[in-house]
């Protein structure tokens, strides 16, 4: 409804009812990125660790200037695409 609403707000009726194609939002991470973060979680864990973490692999990965910020939640998305969450 949220976006509807918008729609309606910004182009009227005729535009906020047409199901009109919706553009595909970029990637936060590219081909090589992904390959870095897969590489490292299925790496071994920081000392002191027991495994890696959503954060921890965000905060790794902006460490190393593969990337300047990036969320946990899309580190999660990424792994889950790529079938590597575990829980």
């Amino acid at each position: 409804m949220e976006r509807t609403r918008e729609k309606f707000v910004i182009a009227g009726l005729d535009f906020a009812l047409k199901d009109g194609e919706n553009p595909s939002k970029p990637k936060k991470l590219d081909e090589k990125q992904e390959a870095f973060l897969i590489a490292t979680a299925c790496s071994n864990p920081p000392e002191g660790r027991v495994r890696w973490t959503m954060q921890l692999l965000a905060e790794h990965l902006v460490k190393v200037g593969i990337i300047d910020s990036i969320s946990d939640e899309i580190i999660r998305q990424t792994l889950k695409k790529m079938k590597l969450n575990r829980g």
